[in-house]
């Protein structure tokens, strides 16, 4: 008792408390302060710090209340999950969870390949709320801080010229718009149809080719817009075979009596494809110009697969997916891009990434003008729906494989006559398309790589296969005068000029002297395989 009554009154309240870390200094005339009272640690009344203790900057308050403020949310959270969790115990058997049960499971069903993406122990349900919240942040985030009082310049809007194409009929009732370069249909030598790739039109046809290098080949370049693109009617429920039919209508209502060639670049290379397998007695040969193929063909080997997919960009990619899986979506993008009204660069509205001769060509004059046009052109219906299907084609079932544009023909053999084969190397015969095949393959091609090609070439043995060293994806077919000339000489061999009309006089003009055609050096390294093709 003796030692509690010489306890001063903040002794008393401390043991009652505890100690909260806050020291009272000793009142005057009192007993002498405990060691751990506030004189021997230097605090002051009500935590007031003393002479000399530096005091606490602001960015660590900050960084204190930032922790803090975790701590509640954090809790606040698992809190919210709990009541939840108790909450919907049972809720499977009310009505509102019986209707939504079925379409919850099919959209999981559907959604259940990303899951893959996700570690082994992690429930997917709490990964992906985590997921959508921390995406919903940073969107959120990324608003704010878009909010820029910066003046910045508007894009152009894009101008669409009045209608002023040719157009005819086709048998179903449709009219496909059509553009002619070159000779007339009565002195054309050789004639050309050239189908676009996406986001393109008629306007298109091999950018910056000259009327007088057609004429001194006597060529006959004949461009289409596809359905829905340009001013071409759409035709909904369209595949590959209807696409080579309108081919094979577009040439018979021009007078095409002869067999013509077809001019793949890019994207619209799937529809020269389709000619080659469903329309073979009408086509000459083909020129192919960094065709794609379906990147999700069931023929192509996994490290083919690797090499395409690892030269896109990841918006590329993403672009592939939603076509193969949520085309849907498709149009949010494209309304956002080409569909807006306004102009913009073909790296960001194709997603494309692009080496350095593209982007030399890219940035020029005379390439801005004729894409501007190009896209207004193709974009004048303003319906996303042709632009959605050209990208569900792409990475759908073709209805034919590459590997059925040639192949060898099978027969039935009796035991004699596979007894004979097995000791002697008879030629097999060969069927489908057997004309020429030629492809141009940039092999610094960021859009459509060379592994594409590659594939290509393994499926089509009779194709002859150009590489093109330090060329991109625009930079051979577009705007290249001497590279025109190279194609043209390489598919037609020496310009012979126009067919003449027939002499009106009884003089036969005589025939042009053969000649060889001329060498020209070509940044090309040329593989063909002839292992027997008739």
């Amino acid at each position: 008792m003796a030692a509690a009554a010489t306890m001063t009154w903040h002794e008393e309240l401390a043991t009652l408390v505890g100690d909260t870390g806050v020291r009272l200094p000793a009142v005057a005339g009192g007993a002498a302060p405990a060691p751990n009272s506030a004189a021997a640690v230097g605090g002051g009344w009500y935590g007031e710090e003393e002479e000399g203790k530096v005091e606490e900057g602001w960015a660590q308050q900050a960084r204190g209340f930032a922790e803090s403020t975790a701590e509640m949310l954090r809790e606040l959270g698992l809190g919210v999950w709990d009541v939840a969790a108790q909450s919907l115990a049972g809720a499977e058997d009310s009505e509102l969870a019986r209707r939504l049960r079925r379409p919850a499971a099919a959209a999981g069903k559907r959604l259940s390949f990303m899951n893959e993406y996700l570690p082994e122990d992690r429930d997917p349900v709490r990964c992906w709320v985590v997921v959508a919240a921390v995406a919903f942040v940073a969107l959120l985030v990324l608003g704010v801080g878009s909010s820029d009082d910066t003046p910045v310049e508007q894009p152009k809007k894009l101008y669409i010229s009045p209608p002023n194409a040719k157009r005819f009929q086709l048998p179903d009732g449709r009219h496909l718009a059509y553009e002619e370069k070159g000779i007339s249909a009565d002195r054309a030598r050789f004639s050309l149809v050239a189908p676009h790739s996406f986001l393109s039109s008629r306007l298109a046809g091999i950018p910056g080719i000259s009327s007088s290098l057609l004429e001194e080949f006597g060529a006959r370049l004949v461009t289409y817009d596809l359905p829905g693109f340009g001013e071409s009617d759409p035709h909904p429920g369209r595949n590959l075979n209807s696409s080579a039919l309108d081919m094979l209508h577009l040439a018979d209502a021009l007078g095409i009596v002869d067999k013509f060639w077809v001019v793949g670049y890019s994207g619209g290379g799937m529809h020269a494809w389709s000619a080659l397998r469903y329309i073979p007695d009408r086509v000459a040969g083909a020129a192919m110009f960094a065709p794609m193929a379906n990147p999700y063909d069931s023929k192509m080997t996994k490290d083919e697969k690797r090499k395409i997919w690892d030269r896109w960009s990841t918006k590329r990619k993403l672009m592939h997916i939603l076509a193969r899986r949520f085309p849907s979506l498709l149009r949010l993008f494209y309304h956002r891009s080409f569909l807006s009204g306004k102009q913009g660069q073909p790296e960001s509205w194709l997603s494309l990434s692009t080496g350095k001769k593209d982007k030399t060509l890219l940035e020029a004059p005379t390439f801005n003008t004729f894409w501007e046009k190009d896209v207004a052109e193709s974009v004048r219906q303003g319906d996303a729906q042709p632009f959605v299907e050209e990208a569900v084609l792409q990475v759908s079932d073709w209805g034919f494989s590459l590997s059925d544009i040639q192949m060898q023909k099978k027969e039935d053999q009796g035991v004699f006559e596979f007894m004979k084969s097995l000791f002697s190397q008879a030629e097999r015969e060969w069927v489908g398309f057997l004309g020429p095949i030629h492809i141009w393959q940039g092999m610094d091609d960021r859009v459509v790589p060379p592994s594409v090609t590659e594939f290509a070439r393994r499926m089509v043995p009779g194709a002859t296969v150009h590489k093109l060293l330090d060329e991109g994806h625009f930079s051979y077919f577009c705007f290249c005068d001497e590279c025109h000339r190279q194609i043209f000489s390489t598919l037609f061999g020496t310009p012979q000029g126009p067919l003449n009309p027939a002499p009106e006089s009884s003089e036969v003009a005589p025939e042009p002297a053969e000649e060889t055609s001329p060498a020209y050096e070509e940044v090309a390294e040329q593989e063909q395989e002839t292992s027997g093709l008739a």
